[in-house]
Protein backbone atom coordinates (compact mmCIF):
# COMPACT_ATOMS: atom_id res chain seq x y z
CA UNK A 1 0.00 0.00 0.00
CA UNK A 2 2.51 2.30 0.74
CA UNK A 3 3.99 1.97 -2.75
CA UNK A 4 0.57 2.91 -4.43
CA UNK A 5 0.68 6.24 -1.93
CA UNK A 6 4.00 7.57 -3.11
CA UNK A 7 3.56 6.80 -6.85
CA UNK A 8 0.42 8.89 -6.26
CA UNK A 9 2.22 11.37 -4.54
CA UNK A 10 5.21 11.78 -6.61
CA UNK A 11 2.47 12.51 -9.73
CA UNK A 12 0.71 14.86 -8.27
CA UNK A 13 4.28 16.63 -7.15
CA UNK A 14 5.65 16.22 -10.85
CA UNK A 15 2.72 17.03 -12.38
CA UNK A 16 2.72 20.40 -10.47
CA UNK A 17 6.04 21.07 -10.80
CA UNK A 18 5.83 20.85 -14.61
CA UNK A 19 2.93 23.05 -15.00
CA UNK A 20 4.73 25.13 -12.55
CA UNK A 21 7.87 25.22 -14.22
CA UNK A 22 5.92 26.18 -17.81
CA UNK A 23 3.90 28.59 -15.91
CA UNK A 24 6.67 30.87 -14.84
CA UNK A 25 8.48 30.80 -18.36
CA UNK A 26 5.98 31.97 -20.00
CA UNK A 27 5.64 35.13 -17.74
CA UNK A 28 9.53 35.74 -17.99
CA UNK A 29 9.24 35.07 -21.53
CA UNK A 30 6.72 37.99 -21.63
CA UNK A 31 9.22 40.12 -19.40
CA UNK A 32 11.86 38.93 -21.53
CA UNK A 33 13.79 37.51 -17.97
CA UNK A 34 16.01 34.87 -17.57
CA UNK A 35 13.95 31.36 -19.29
CA UNK A 36 14.04 27.80 -17.63
CA UNK A 37 15.97 25.74 -20.52
CA UNK A 38 13.98 23.68 -22.66
CA UNK A 39 15.78 20.50 -21.59
CA UNK A 40 14.56 21.21 -17.94
CA UNK A 41 10.74 21.34 -18.91
CA UNK A 42 11.30 18.39 -20.92
CA UNK A 43 12.87 16.38 -18.48
CA UNK A 44 10.07 17.01 -16.03
CA UNK A 45 7.65 15.90 -18.77
CA UNK A 46 9.31 13.07 -19.22
CA UNK A 47 9.82 11.77 -15.51
CA UNK A 48 6.37 11.71 -15.07
CA UNK A 49 5.26 15.53 -15.27
CA UNK A 50 3.63 15.11 -18.94
CA UNK A 51 0.36 15.95 -17.88
CA UNK A 52 0.67 19.02 -16.12
CA UNK A 53 3.37 20.47 -18.89
CA UNK A 54 0.66 19.54 -21.85
CA UNK A 55 -2.11 21.69 -19.20
CA UNK A 56 -0.06 24.29 -19.23
CA UNK A 57 1.05 24.76 -22.41
CA UNK A 58 -2.54 24.47 -23.46
CA UNK A 59 -3.82 26.66 -20.68
CA UNK A 60 -0.97 29.69 -21.04
CA UNK A 61 -0.91 28.73 -24.80
CA UNK A 62 3.47 28.21 -24.19
CA UNK A 63 5.95 26.32 -26.38
CA UNK A 64 3.12 25.72 -28.55
CA UNK A 65 4.92 26.45 -31.80
CA UNK A 66 7.58 24.29 -30.96
CA UNK A 67 7.48 21.03 -32.70
CA UNK A 68 9.33 19.18 -30.25
CA UNK A 69 7.32 20.31 -27.23
CA UNK A 70 3.95 19.46 -29.62
CA UNK A 71 5.43 15.92 -30.15
CA UNK A 72 7.13 15.11 -27.19
CA UNK A 73 4.91 16.49 -24.19
CA UNK A 74 1.78 14.31 -25.62
CA UNK A 75 3.96 10.97 -26.60
CA UNK A 76 5.26 11.32 -23.00
CA UNK A 77 2.24 11.69 -21.51
CA UNK A 78 1.11 8.53 -23.73
CA UNK A 79 3.73 6.43 -22.81
CA UNK A 80 2.71 7.37 -19.10
CA UNK A 81 -0.65 6.56 -19.44
CA UNK A 82 0.22 2.78 -20.67
CA UNK A 83 2.92 2.35 -18.60
CA UNK A 84 0.55 3.27 -15.43
CA UNK A 85 -1.71 1.35 -16.51
CA UNK A 86 0.17 -1.85 -16.99
CA UNK A 87 1.76 -1.18 -13.43
CA UNK A 88 -1.67 -1.26 -12.20
CA UNK A 89 -2.80 -4.39 -14.02
CA UNK A 90 0.65 -5.55 -12.79
CA UNK A 91 2.48 -6.30 -16.16
CA UNK A 92 5.27 -4.37 -14.72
Amino acid sequence: MMEKEFSVLYLIFINLLSFILFAVDKCRAKKKAYRIKESVLLFTAFIGGAFGALTSMLLFRHKTQKIKFTLLVPLFLIAQVFLGYYAIRGFV
